[in-house]
């Protein structure tokens, strides 16, 4: 007999949590009223998509796109200070701010060492970054 009970107790609450759904399911937007969600992230710059790179845009592209192109990470960060968080579009670096923010870090961005990355190889970098603002003038 209590087993009885048990399994009606059962089948009773799955009746009403069906029924729950059911009248979630009505109130529920319909799909075209749905929000269609956040739109697709841009596609990455990478080497093969600059074949025409100049050895400064190259090392930019292999060590500091995935964060600082289209859709990485530190472009949202660098969004909340600067008006342009892409630093390839940015009028306002120097060769000498480049180096040292690379060097020393800023943020959550963390410093790059020596031993990642030469000081002849952070210049070329630097150099790109500080002409592509002023391209962009």
């Amino acid at each position: 007999m209590r087993r009885r009970g048990w399994i009606a107790l059962a089948a009773s609450a799955l009746v009403l949590a069906g029924a729950a759904c059911g009248r979630a399911s009505e109130n529920a937007p319909a799909p075209a009223q749905a929000a269609k969600g956040p739109p697709p992230l841009p596609a990455p710059e990478t080497l093969s998509s600059r074949p025409q790179a100049g050895p400064g845009e190259r090392l930019y592209l292999e060590k500091c796109a995935m964060c600082h192109g289209p859709g990485g990470m530190g472009t949202g960060l660098l969004a909340r200070r600067t008006e342009q968080p892409l630093l390839e579009k940015r009028t306002d670096l120097t060769v000498d701010y480049v180096v040292q923010a690379a060097r020393m870090g800023i943020g959550n961005m963390p410093a790059i060492p020596r031993g990642e990355l030469s000081d002849a190889d952070m210049d070329l970098i630097a150099r790109h970054l500080a002409r592509a603002g002023e391209a962009g003038q």
